[in-house]
């Protein structure tokens, strides 16, 4: 690990109240590990009975993410997000949980969105193609053991329970 701000290395210092933390030397300081904050979004149509799917340039069947910019808060995220990747209006969204994923070091923040009706228009430098599907549908459809997956479970179940 090295200083974000100096870039020197880091040694591990304990830090009272948090344990061993990163220090950097020279510049004196204490640096608490950073990463990045995204929305994740379960797209569910105005009936909120289909989940939208898209299947992105990987070949995965993801749910909808994206990063929250500089200054943006995540409700502007989710709107930007759906509109740049789908071309559909939101209506509607509820935040249901957040989540840590490890592999881009990105906290995740989980809400099920509501969208109008409208032709779908996918940003194709992301997506190959979306569809909607069932409960059933979208869960087998999901990588098994994913982010998208837990992401996608929470939303049902909440879903199950009452509208959004």
């Amino acid at each position: 690990m090295y200083c974000q701000d100096c870039g020197h290395k880091l040694t591990l210092k304990f830090c009272d109240n948090e344990g061993l933390v990163p220090y950097c030397d020279e510049c004196g300081e204490f640096k608490f590990p950073n990463f990045r904050t995204a929305v994740n979004m379960t797209v569910v149509n105005k009936a909120q009975n289909r989940v939208l799917i898209g299947k992105h340039t990987n070949g995965n069947n993801l749910l909808f993410a994206g990063y929250i910019k500089k200054g943006e808060s995540a409700e502007k995220a989710i709107l930007r997000e759906i509109r740049e990747e789908t071309g559909l209006n939101t209506l509607k969204y509820r935040y249901t949980r957040s989540r840590y994923h490890e592999p881009r070091n990105v906290l995740m923040l989980g809400f099920i969105v509501a969208v109008g009706e409208g032709e779908l228009k996918l940003n194709e430098d992301e997506l190959v193609d979306a569809k909607w599907c069932t409960f059933d549908e979208a869960l087998e459809a999901i990588e098994q053991d994913s982010t998208a997956e837990y992401f996608l479970k929470v939303s049902i179940a909440e879903l199950q329970r009452g509208k959004i």
